[in-house]
Protein backbone atom coordinates (compact mmCIF):
# COMPACT_ATOMS: atom_id res chain seq x y z
CA UNK A 1 0.00 0.00 0.00
CA UNK A 2 1.06 3.42 -0.58
CA UNK A 3 3.95 4.72 2.04
CA UNK A 4 4.87 8.59 1.40
CA UNK A 5 8.47 9.87 3.43
CA UNK A 6 9.06 14.06 3.80
CA UNK A 7 12.47 14.48 4.75
CA UNK A 8 15.84 15.44 3.74
CA UNK A 9 18.41 14.15 1.24
CA UNK A 10 22.33 15.02 1.97
CA UNK A 11 25.49 14.56 1.33
CA UNK A 12 27.52 13.49 4.34
CA UNK A 13 30.62 14.02 5.50
CA UNK A 14 31.38 11.26 8.36
CA UNK A 15 34.09 10.04 10.65
CA UNK A 16 34.60 6.96 12.62
CA UNK A 17 37.29 4.53 14.02
CA UNK A 18 37.24 3.04 10.90
CA UNK A 19 37.77 5.89 8.53
CA UNK A 20 36.75 9.20 7.05
CA UNK A 21 34.44 9.64 3.90
CA UNK A 22 33.44 12.94 2.31
CA UNK A 23 30.48 13.67 0.14
CA UNK A 24 28.62 10.48 0.81
CA UNK A 25 24.91 10.12 0.35
CA UNK A 26 22.45 10.72 3.59
CA UNK A 27 19.65 12.02 4.94
CA UNK A 28 16.20 11.59 7.11
CA UNK A 29 14.04 10.73 3.80
CA UNK A 30 17.15 8.23 1.92
CA UNK A 31 18.04 6.28 4.69
CA UNK A 32 14.11 5.80 5.03
CA UNK A 33 13.61 5.10 1.74
CA UNK A 34 15.90 3.06 1.20
CA UNK A 35 15.20 0.70 3.97
CA UNK A 36 11.14 1.00 3.16
CA UNK A 37 11.84 0.25 -0.38
CA UNK A 38 12.45 -3.56 0.87
CA UNK A 39 8.78 -4.09 1.81
CA UNK A 40 6.86 -1.93 -0.75
CA UNK A 41 7.80 1.27 -2.90
CA UNK A 42 7.66 4.56 -0.91
CA UNK A 43 7.22 7.80 -2.29
CA UNK A 44 9.77 10.66 -1.61
CA UNK A 45 9.70 13.87 -1.05
CA UNK A 46 12.58 16.49 -0.58
CA UNK A 47 14.58 18.92 -2.20
CA UNK A 48 18.41 18.71 -3.03
CA UNK A 49 20.46 21.73 -5.02
CA UNK A 50 21.72 21.73 -8.70
CA UNK A 51 24.81 19.45 -7.66
CA UNK A 52 22.96 16.71 -6.89
CA UNK A 53 24.54 13.81 -8.46
CA UNK A 54 22.28 11.92 -11.56
CA UNK A 55 23.93 8.49 -10.01
CA UNK A 56 22.38 9.15 -6.88
CA UNK A 57 19.19 10.57 -8.28
CA UNK A 58 19.20 7.17 -10.68
CA UNK A 59 19.93 5.27 -7.24
CA UNK A 60 16.36 6.08 -5.97
CA UNK A 61 14.87 4.70 -8.90
CA UNK A 62 16.97 1.11 -8.85
CA UNK A 63 16.00 0.53 -5.80
CA UNK A 64 12.31 1.41 -6.15
CA UNK A 65 11.65 4.19 -4.27
CA UNK A 66 9.49 6.81 -6.68
CA UNK A 67 11.61 10.10 -6.59
CA UNK A 68 9.47 11.90 -8.82
CA UNK A 69 8.79 14.61 -5.49
CA UNK A 70 12.45 15.55 -5.37
CA UNK A 71 12.54 19.14 -6.01
CA UNK A 72 15.83 20.75 -7.71
CA UNK A 73 16.35 24.20 -6.11
CA UNK A 74 18.81 26.36 -7.42
CA UNK A 75 22.06 26.19 -4.71
CA UNK A 76 23.47 23.66 -3.08
CA UNK A 77 22.87 19.88 -1.65
CA UNK A 78 22.33 20.12 2.48
CA UNK A 79 25.37 19.36 3.98
CA UNK A 80 26.20 17.41 7.64
CA UNK A 81 29.08 16.18 8.85
CA UNK A 82 30.00 13.86 12.16
CA UNK A 83 32.00 12.11 14.10
CA UNK A 84 31.43 9.21 16.25
CA UNK A 85 33.33 8.22 19.10
CA UNK A 86 34.66 4.76 19.70
CA UNK A 87 31.28 3.69 21.79
CA UNK A 88 29.20 4.68 19.02
CA UNK A 89 26.89 6.34 21.07
CA UNK A 90 28.43 9.59 21.25
CA UNK A 91 28.40 11.34 18.22
CA UNK A 92 29.66 15.29 17.34
CA UNK A 93 28.18 17.43 14.72
CA UNK A 94 31.19 19.00 12.92
CA UNK A 95 29.04 21.49 10.94
CA UNK A 96 26.05 21.85 9.27
CA UNK A 97 25.08 23.89 5.95
CA UNK A 98 21.41 24.00 5.27
CA UNK A 99 21.49 25.03 1.65
CA UNK A 100 18.66 24.77 -0.10
CA UNK A 101 17.00 23.00 2.60
CA UNK A 102 16.43 26.57 4.28
CA UNK A 103 13.95 27.54 1.53
CA UNK A 104 12.09 24.19 1.69
CA UNK A 105 8.71 24.39 0.73
CA UNK A 106 7.27 20.32 0.67
CA UNK A 107 4.82 20.10 -2.17
CA UNK A 108 2.85 16.55 -2.33
CA UNK A 109 2.14 15.55 -5.97
CA UNK A 110 -1.47 15.68 -6.81
CA UNK A 111 -1.18 11.56 -7.25
CA UNK A 112 0.45 10.94 -4.49
CA UNK A 113 -1.87 12.74 -2.10
CA UNK A 114 -3.92 9.85 -1.45
CA UNK A 115 -1.23 8.21 0.62
CA UNK A 116 -2.37 5.87 3.21
CA UNK A 117 0.95 5.41 5.00
CA UNK A 118 3.05 8.67 6.47
CA UNK A 119 6.38 9.30 7.64
CA UNK A 120 7.35 13.01 8.68
CA UNK A 121 11.04 12.33 8.76
CA UNK A 122 13.41 14.99 11.10
CA UNK A 123 12.83 18.47 9.76
CA UNK A 124 11.20 21.70 11.24
CA UNK A 125 7.58 20.98 12.94
CA UNK A 126 5.71 23.94 10.62
CA UNK A 127 7.46 21.59 7.60
CA UNK A 128 5.71 18.82 8.41
CA UNK A 129 2.68 20.13 9.73
CA UNK A 130 2.51 21.91 5.68
CA UNK A 131 3.27 18.43 4.28
CA UNK A 132 1.31 17.10 6.18
CA UNK A 133 -2.17 19.43 5.45
CA UNK A 134 -1.84 17.90 1.63
CA UNK A 135 -2.51 14.74 2.21
CA UNK A 136 -5.78 13.99 1.59
CA UNK A 137 -6.97 10.66 4.60
CA UNK A 138 -4.21 9.12 6.01
CA UNK A 139 -4.39 6.08 7.80
CA UNK A 140 -1.47 5.72 10.01
CA UNK A 141 1.05 8.81 10.49
CA UNK A 142 4.65 8.54 11.95
CA UNK A 143 6.69 11.79 13.28
CA UNK A 144 9.98 11.80 14.12
CA UNK A 145 11.93 15.07 15.88
CA UNK A 146 14.95 15.78 17.66
CA UNK A 147 15.97 17.70 20.48
CA UNK A 148 16.55 20.91 18.52
CA UNK A 149 12.79 21.06 17.68
CA UNK A 150 12.19 20.11 21.10
CA UNK A 151 13.45 23.50 21.88
CA UNK A 152 13.06 25.43 19.72
CA UNK A 153 9.62 24.74 18.43
CA UNK A 154 8.14 23.22 20.93
CA UNK A 155 4.60 24.82 20.27
CA UNK A 156 4.31 23.61 16.80
CA UNK A 157 5.59 20.68 17.76
CA UNK A 158 3.07 19.77 20.44
CA UNK A 159 0.52 21.39 18.26
CA UNK A 160 1.71 18.61 15.62
CA UNK A 161 0.96 15.68 18.31
CA UNK A 162 -2.29 16.00 18.38
CA UNK A 163 -2.37 14.74 14.73
CA UNK A 164 -0.33 12.08 14.30
CA UNK A 165 -0.60 8.26 15.15
CA UNK A 166 2.44 7.47 16.16
CA UNK A 167 5.84 9.93 17.50
CA UNK A 168 9.61 8.37 17.31
CA UNK A 169 11.76 9.25 20.56
CA UNK A 170 15.09 8.30 21.63
CA UNK A 171 15.63 8.66 25.91
CA UNK A 172 17.02 12.03 26.02
CA UNK A 173 14.24 13.50 23.58
CA UNK A 174 11.53 11.97 25.44
CA UNK A 175 13.00 12.86 28.59
CA UNK A 176 13.81 16.69 27.36
CA UNK A 177 9.88 16.86 25.75
CA UNK A 178 7.90 15.96 28.98
CA UNK A 179 10.23 16.83 31.49
CA UNK A 180 10.33 13.18 33.20
CA UNK A 181 13.40 11.65 34.47
CA UNK A 182 11.66 8.28 34.16
CA UNK A 183 10.71 6.78 30.66
CA UNK A 184 7.64 4.95 31.26
CA UNK A 185 6.13 7.98 32.69
CA UNK A 186 7.76 10.17 29.81
CA UNK A 187 6.21 7.53 27.27
CA UNK A 188 3.05 7.74 29.03
CA UNK A 189 2.86 12.09 29.15
CA UNK A 190 4.07 11.93 25.60
CA UNK A 191 1.06 9.52 24.99
CA UNK A 192 -0.99 12.16 26.65
CA UNK A 193 -0.10 14.67 24.37
CA UNK A 194 -2.20 12.87 21.45
CA UNK A 195 -0.42 10.11 19.28
CA UNK A 196 -1.79 6.43 20.01
CA UNK A 197 1.87 5.18 20.09
CA UNK A 198 5.37 6.32 21.12
CA UNK A 199 8.48 4.70 20.00
CA UNK A 200 11.57 5.28 22.25
CA UNK A 201 14.59 4.37 20.95
CA UNK A 202 18.19 3.23 22.71
CA UNK A 203 20.74 2.64 20.35
CA UNK A 204 22.53 -0.36 20.98
CA UNK A 205 19.64 -1.67 23.93
CA UNK A 206 16.97 -1.73 21.53
CA UNK A 207 13.53 -0.09 21.27
CA UNK A 208 10.49 0.41 23.02
CA UNK A 209 6.97 0.54 21.50
CA UNK A 210 4.19 2.06 23.99
CA UNK A 211 0.67 2.74 24.06
CA UNK A 212 -2.72 2.05 25.94
CA UNK A 213 -3.02 -1.31 24.01
CA UNK A 214 0.45 -2.27 24.00
CA UNK A 215 4.04 -2.30 25.86
CA UNK A 216 6.68 -4.03 24.01
CA UNK A 217 10.30 -4.42 24.46
CA UNK A 218 12.75 -5.44 22.26
CA UNK A 219 16.66 -5.83 22.24
CA UNK A 220 18.88 -4.59 19.25
CA UNK A 221 20.27 -7.33 16.57
CA UNK A 222 23.44 -8.37 17.93
CA UNK A 223 25.93 -6.91 15.10
CA UNK A 224 29.42 -7.75 15.51
CA UNK A 225 31.00 -4.97 14.23
CA UNK A 226 29.39 -1.20 13.78
CA UNK A 227 30.72 0.45 10.49
CA UNK A 228 29.19 3.69 10.34
CA UNK A 229 25.75 4.14 12.63
CA UNK A 230 24.61 7.61 10.65
CA UNK A 231 20.83 6.60 9.18
CA UNK A 232 20.37 3.74 11.82
CA UNK A 233 17.06 5.36 13.36
CA UNK A 234 16.11 6.31 9.65
CA UNK A 235 16.08 3.25 8.61
CA UNK A 236 14.61 1.25 11.61
CA UNK A 237 11.58 3.25 10.90
CA UNK A 238 11.95 2.46 7.11
CA UNK A 239 12.17 -1.17 7.92
CA UNK A 240 9.22 -0.52 10.68
CA UNK A 241 6.80 1.75 8.08
CA UNK A 242 7.55 -0.71 5.17
CA UNK A 243 5.93 -3.55 6.66
CA UNK A 244 3.34 -2.07 7.85
CA UNK A 245 2.36 -0.59 4.67
CA UNK A 246 2.95 -3.93 2.74
CA UNK A 247 0.74 -5.28 5.49
CA UNK A 248 -1.59 -2.95 4.99
CA UNK A 249 -2.30 -3.38 9.18
CA UNK A 250 -2.11 -1.73 12.05
CA UNK A 251 -3.11 -4.04 14.65
CA UNK A 252 -0.96 -4.59 18.10
CA UNK A 253 0.26 -7.68 16.41
CA UNK A 254 1.85 -6.41 13.12
CA UNK A 255 3.07 -3.34 14.67
CA UNK A 256 4.97 -5.71 17.49
CA UNK A 257 6.49 -7.83 14.31
CA UNK A 258 7.09 -4.63 12.23
CA UNK A 259 9.52 -3.28 15.57
CA UNK A 260 11.19 -6.66 14.82
CA UNK A 261 12.11 -5.36 11.17
CA UNK A 262 12.86 -1.77 11.65
CA UNK A 263 15.80 -3.68 13.87
CA UNK A 264 16.79 -6.24 11.63
CA UNK A 265 16.89 -3.39 8.72
CA UNK A 266 18.99 -0.85 11.20
CA UNK A 267 21.46 -4.04 12.41
CA UNK A 268 22.47 -4.01 8.10
CA UNK A 269 22.46 0.07 8.18
CA UNK A 270 25.38 0.00 10.50
CA UNK A 271 27.38 -2.18 8.65
CA UNK A 272 28.49 -0.47 6.21
CA UNK A 273 28.94 3.63 5.47
CA UNK A 274 26.32 5.85 4.01
CA UNK A 275 24.06 3.79 2.13
CA UNK A 276 25.99 0.86 0.66
CA UNK A 277 24.64 -1.66 2.73
CA UNK A 278 21.20 -0.70 2.44
CA UNK A 279 21.52 -0.72 -1.01
CA UNK A 280 22.95 -4.15 -1.16
CA UNK A 281 20.41 -5.66 1.55
CA UNK A 282 17.34 -7.83 -0.21
CA UNK A 283 14.55 -8.81 1.55
CA UNK A 284 15.81 -12.29 2.20
CA UNK A 285 18.47 -11.29 4.06
CA UNK A 286 16.09 -9.13 5.92
CA UNK A 287 13.48 -12.24 6.80
CA UNK A 288 16.62 -14.28 7.62
CA UNK A 289 17.97 -11.87 10.52
CA UNK A 290 14.29 -11.31 11.35
CA UNK A 291 14.24 -14.96 12.04
CA UNK A 292 17.58 -14.91 14.43
CA UNK A 293 16.13 -12.31 16.16
CA UNK A 294 12.53 -13.73 16.96
CA UNK A 295 14.96 -17.05 17.80
CA UNK A 296 16.39 -14.76 20.27
CA UNK A 297 13.12 -12.75 22.00
CA UNK A 298 11.14 -15.67 21.89
CA UNK A 299 10.79 -18.16 24.71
Amino acid sequence: MSLIVIGTIAYDSIETVHDRREEVLGGSATYFALAASRYTEPRLVGVVGEDFKPEHRALFSEQGVHAGGLEVAAGKTFRWGGRYEPDWNTRHTTFTELNVLADFDPKVAAEHRDSKYVFLANAVPAIQAKALEQLERPAFVVLDTMNLWIGAARDDLVALLRRIDAIVLNDEEARMLTGESNLIRAASAVLGMGPRYVILKKGEHGAFLMSSEVHFSLPAYPVAEVIDPTGAGDSFAGGFMGYIAAQDDTSPATLRKAMLHGTVTASFCVQGFSVESMTAVTREDLDARFDELLGIVTV
